[in-house]
């Protein structure tokens, strides 16, 4: 498994689309949490953020939402942001845009949400194309810097690591509210969040209204 802590320039050129970091003139960081909603790890976090008055985004997966409703219930109610991560976790570069998008379109009906990230980061340009084309387009979200908890071959200190290394103002940071990430997760969440409000950091959600700004 191949992957970059920090996004590089040329990656989002080949891309080609995309909201990889969002530009501002203040310490802004923007969590993003991945996979769930998890009965017990989204809880976690949610506890996490609360203690630093935080908010993140939630890329949740519909058939989560289905499972648990009241936890997404509950990331609504504390202020945070949420956004859609298909229905059933797929691999854009293995389905066919016409499969991928009713996925997609079947995650909206639990996840009212303009904001799309691809699972795996893996969308084709007719898929994401397609998304941004809709009577409700959809954004899609990236990110700057990937923490790695999802990566069973690393330390929860590396998964630390990744994160205070490579964020910068205004980054995207990726987690994941999941099984395989909590061993990770639940050692570097608490310390990402206290050693930038401890740098004068904020942690905010993502909105249309700051894409569009």
């Amino acid at each position: 498994m191949f992957y970059l802590a920090k996004t590089p320039s040329w990656l989002i050129k080949l891309y080609g689309g995309g909201v990889w970091r969002l530009l501002n003139s203040e310490k802004i960081i923007y969590l993003t949490f991945d996979d769930g909603p998890h009965p017990e790890i989204t809880r976690f976090v949610l506890s996490e953020l609360d203690k630093y008055q935080a908010k993140a985004t939630f890329f949740c997966i519909g058939k989560n939402v289905s499972l648990f409703p009241e936890v997404y219930k509950d990331i609504l109610e504390k202020g945070h942001a949420v956004g859609n991560h298909t229905h059933h976790h797929l691999n854009g570069w293995k389905t066919g845009t016409a499969d991928y998008v009713t996925d997609v379109l079947h995650a909206r009906q639990y996840i009212h949400s303009a904001l799309f990230r691809p699972p795996y980061g893996r969308s084709t340009r007719r898929q994401r194309e397609t998304l941004s084309k809709l009577a409700e387009p959809f954004h899609e979200i990236m990110w700057t810097v990937l923490s790695g908890d999802f990566d069973k071959r690393i330390s929860p200190q590396k998964c630390y690591k990744n994160v205070v290394n490579n964020v910068v103002d205004g980054s995207i940071v990726v987690f994941h509210d999941s099984e395989k990430a909590y061993e990770r997760l639940r050692y570097s969440l608490p310390k990402v969040l206290e050693y930038f409000a401890n740098q004068g950091y904020q942690f905010h959600k993502i909105s249309t209204e700051i894409i569009e700004k």
